[in-house]
């Protein structure tokens, strides 16, 4: 006679109610995540690597900001905890590990020739001293009688293109128009390189 067979035991996803090999191609994976590394940390090793990175970022960034301070035993931050504070809000973590460091403050002007007679003018950066870039298209393209918008550059972030070359005659306007964007701020590209207005 033949062997009886004993039934699959199933471990099923606590989150998404898959069986645990398939939670990867299941909708919510990373809400998954948590769990399968708690309950079914053989099935996904490469998790249990990374909740462990995690941990150990978590505990380095936590003793980074802690220290002993001169100020006293109260557990008060010293002067140079609290400048370290600022730094940690410029700093922002990519995935994998990797820092971003936060946009500058600055508004970077470049021409860009087309039919080797028409010419735009970029404008990149206004957003950044909270200008909102339609209104900064229309005040541009009222100013200098030409043909404004908004579009998206090539790394996905907005920016103002302006017909015509008015490269030297913006940055006069910008400065008076806007006051919160300084004179110092301004950049252009003239030959692949960054110069500073004015």
């Amino acid at each position: 006679m033949a062997e009886k067979l004993e039934p699959a035991k199933v471990l099923y996803c606590g989150v998404c109610s898959l069986p645990a090999e398939y939670c990867e191609f299941g909708p919510d994976f990373g809400r998954c995540k948590p769990w399968l590394v708690e309950n079914a940390p053989d099935l996904y090793p490469d998790l249990l690597k990374e909740a462990n990175e995690k941990a150990a970022d978590n505990v380095s960034d936590k003793l980074q900001y802690v220290g002993i301070s001169s100020g006293g035993a109260d557990g008060a931050p010293s002067s140079s905890q609290s400048g370290g504070t600022s730094k940690k809000e410029e700093v922002k973590r990519l995935p994998g590990g990797k820092l971003k460091k936060k946009d500058r403050q600055e508004v970077i002007i470049e021409k860009v020739v087309r039919n080797k007679r028409k010419s735009i003018t970029i404008v990149k950066g206004l957003e950044l001293f909270g200008i909102k870039l339609s209104d900064a298209s229309k005040k541009l393209g009222k100013k200098f009688a030409t043909g404004a918008s908004v579009v998206k550059g090539p790394t996905e972030k907005e920016q103002i293109d302006v017909q015509g070359d008015i490269i030297y005659d913006i940055v006069e306007f910008i400065t008076d128009t806007w006051p919160d964007v300084p004179e110092r701020s301004i950049f252009f590209i003239e030959d692949g390189k960054k110069v500073q207005a004015g």
